[in-house]
């Protein structure tokens, strides 16, 4: 007989730990201060519960760690190279596979060749980085996620689909400028929603009608197959592994960012099919980031990621990652807290917009939120709204679709009373939230000022 429970146990124990930092409020609020309210510029260490990003801060395996050891540090032809080679191409059989250092070092890689003045890249959403490569170049990064995908209460199993008459219409009219089209599984802008398999494939015929590449960018590809599984019909019989194989059959490239689901605290790769763009594109490997069989990682790194990504299919991680962060995310929902539904993969999203109303999107209320989240409890988290995407490429600025912030839950890492403990800050920032004060920002770089930008309460 099988039993059905509801505690949520993690599929492996604790190997070592290392210790979290307590803080009282005022230390917080002096720290906050000090570094002008971006959550970036704090230092780590005057942080409780760092939900800033889930971008290669997971705990690494027993097993990675083992492989760390067989690193080769070989210039060139490193024997760590062809297992990394292996490993990737197991489950993205593109022809050929490009490491990288991070992932936006494949972005850049790749829009260098593809981009310029007057083209078009789609997506279903850029994130932060892929926007900025895109717009480096002169190109247009223009977001095309369903209607739904826009709508944070509103419940679709595959909120982070593209909108494929829009991108047929694009298409249609401008083919000849537009030099790739992406789809981001899953689509971090847009909450963490998944992408249908059927979309894929829609998008995919779409682009061979018009001879245009399809690529993904795939760093929370396991994430994505896992929603697969158990949302799409006739997929629920398939191994994980198979669904991700079918995903990359339908494209003629991706990028990835080792650091989400590969387990990585580094690294990434550009992979592609044909043979012209890989070998322009390798020319550049070697200019910015290093030689083919190491691209800027080291031996060891190649080594950890080649085992992260078995890890990273196993159905009993998947389920437990899935049902963990949806675990946070139904409770704030009960709570009365405005989320992004349904939860998404790798990050629960609070709508600052609903729950902040009284500040405008001009006056930054993902901003407001994170700052309190901080000053009230320790968290760190991130605004996405306007101000990572309200800089617009002519200098003006305009308010972002929706203004989320994001708990990003790093793989691996925390515990279920951290999680407890992060349900009970936000309720007592939203029971304060009518007394937080809109920002207003100071001083910011010409892109990607999100990381930097310095801001001040609007008392």
């Amino acid at each position: 007989m099988s039993h059905q429970f509801k505690t949520i146990i993690e599929p492996f124990r604790i190997h070592s730990v290392e210790p979290l930092r307590m803080t009282t409020l005022e230390q917080r609020q002096e720290a906050i201060q000090a570094a002008g309210y971006n959550l970036f510029s704090l230092r780590a260490e005057d942080v409780l519960i760092d939900l800033l990003t889930d971008s290669g801060t997971g705990a690494m395996s027993r097993d990675q760690w083992a492989a760390i050891q067989h690193g080769d540090e070989s210039y060139a032809g490193s024997p760590s190279w062809f297992r990394f080679q292996e490993a990737v191409q197991d489950l993205f059989p593109f022809k050929h596979v490009i490491p990288t250092h991070q992932g936006r070092a494949a972005e850049k890689i790749l829009f260098t060749v593809l981009g310029g003045p007057g083209k078009v890249i789609p997506n279903n959403t850029h994130f932060d980085t892929t926007r900025a490569n895109v717009e480096f170049t002169g190109a247009e990064a223009r977001d095309m996620v369903i209607p739904e995908g826009k709508q944070a209460s509103t419940l679709h199993p595959f909120k982070g689909n593209i909108d494929l008459q829009a991108l047929e219409g694009l298409l249609s009219e401008r083919a000849a400028d537009v030099p790739v089209v992406f789809i981001t599984i899953t689509n971090n802008s847009g909450g963490g929603q998944p992408v249908s398999l059927a979309n894929i494939r829609a998008a995919n015929e779409i682009c061979r009608r018009y001879s245009v590449p399809l690529f993904l960018d795939a760093c929370r590809f396991a994430e994505n197959a896992w929603f697969i599984h158990e949302r799409e019909d006739g997929q629920r019989s398939r191994e994980i592994a198979e669904i991700v194989r079918e995903m990359a059959s339908l494209a003629d490239g991706m990028t990835m960012s080792a650091k989400k689901d590969p387990f990585g605290n580094i690294g990434g790769w550009l992979a592609v099919n044909d043979d012209a763009l890989a070998d322009r594109c390798r020319n550049l490997l070697i200019l910015t980031e290093g030689f083919p069989t190491y691209g800027g990682l080291a031996g060891r790194d190649l080594e950890a990621i080649a085992q992260g990504l078995r890890e990273a299919v196993h159905p009993d991680y998947l389920r437990y990652r899935i049902r963990s962060t949806a675990y946070l995310g139904n409770a704030l929902d009960a709570a009365g807290v405005p989320v992004v539904k349904p939860i998404g993969g790798h990050a629960v999203y609070l709508d600052a917009l609903t729950l902040l109303p009284h500040i405008p999107p001009l006056q930054y209320p993902g901003q407001a939120l994170s700052v309190a989240l901080y000053e009230v409890g320790g968290i760190r988290s991130v605004e996405i709204g306007t101000v990572m995407f309200g800089r617009q490429p002519d200098g003006t600025e305009k308010p972002a679709a929706m203004e989320l912030v994001r708990l990003a839950i790093p793989r691996r890492t925390y515990t279920q009373s951290h999680i407890d403990y992060v349900v009970e800050v936000v309720q007592q920032v939203a029971l304060e939230s009518a007394t937080l004060p809109g920002y207003r920002m100071v001083d910011e770089p010409p892109s990607l000022r999100h990381f930097t930008a310095r801001f001040a309460p609007i008392r």
